[in-house]
């Protein structure tokens, strides 16, 4: 324990994650942030997304004011144990390497959607066409 401190588990912290009991970990400290739900500027729900995480880069990017952060050591309750904070979860991306898949409804069905937009105006223009030359037909 550092300077009289509590030290939490990763897991005892991700078990404050509502609005009536929130617990953030913000650069190894651990902050019960509950009694600044309603104050906080983002809304409760930007406090509630960071629990269940280390939301130091959360903290960062948002670029707090000198102001906020001199509120902090207020909620500050402990430390958290480094070594039972997962790594970092990282998104990866899936990928294919058999290339683009082809449509399951076959090769064919391209072919023809572009026929269809081909033949129709000229069958259009033709109908056309040929109605104003039967008329004239008929007038004369």
């Amino acid at each position: 324990m550092a300077g009289g401190k509590k030290v939490y588990s990763f897991q005892e912290v991700s078990k404050h994650s509502d609005r009536k009991d929130c617990w953030l970990i913000i650069a190894g400290k651990v902050y019960d942030v509950t009694p600044f739900m309603e104050e906080h500027p983002g809304g409760d729900e930007v406090l509630l997304a960071c629990t269940g995480k280390d939301a130091t880069a959360d903290f960062d990017d948002i670029g707090h004011s000198d102001s906020a952060k001199d509120l902090m050591p207020q909620y500050c309750i402990g430390e958290v144990d480094a070594a039972t904070v997962p790594d970092r979860v990282t998104y990866a991306v899936p990928r294919d390497d058999d290339g683009p898949k082809k449509a399951t409804t076959g090769a064919g069905a391209g072919a023809w959607a572009t026929l269809l937009q081909l033949a129709v105006p000229v069958l259009l223009l033709a109908l056309a066409f040929a109605l104003q030359s039967y008329s004239k037909a008929k007038a004369q």
